[in-house]
C-alpha cells in the first residue's frame, strides 16, 4: 500500500500504532517479557525493547509516539 500524497501514515494507522504501544505499556506493568509481548502484538522484539526503555524512563507517556522523524520534503502548496 502506498502512503497518501503527503507521505507518512494515515491518521487511522497512526492511531492503530499508538494503541499497540499503549497495550505494550500495560504488559510491561504486568511484568511480561519482551519476546512474549512482541509475539502477541506482532511487532519486532527490538521495538518492544525500545518501548520498554522509554517506559522505564518516563512511564506510559514515554511510550507515546513523538510524531514523524522528519519534516515533509514538500510544502503544503506543492
Amino acid at each position: 500500500m502506498r502512503y497518501p500524497q503527503g507521505g507518512g501514515l494515515t491518521a487511522e494507522r497512526q492511531a492503530f500504532r499508538e494503541r499497540i504501544r499503549m497495550e505494550a505499556a500495560v504488559m510491561f506493568a504486568a511484568g511480561r517479557g519482551s519476546t512474549d509481548i512482541a509475539k502477541e502484538l506482532r511487532v519486532s522484539v527490538r521495538s518492544v525493547q525500545r518501548w520498554r526503555q522509554a517506559w522505564k524512563a518516563a512511564g506510559p507517556s514515554g511510550v507515546r509516539s513523538r510524531g514523524p522523524a522528519s519534516q515533509p520534503k514538500l510544502s503544503d502548496a506543492l
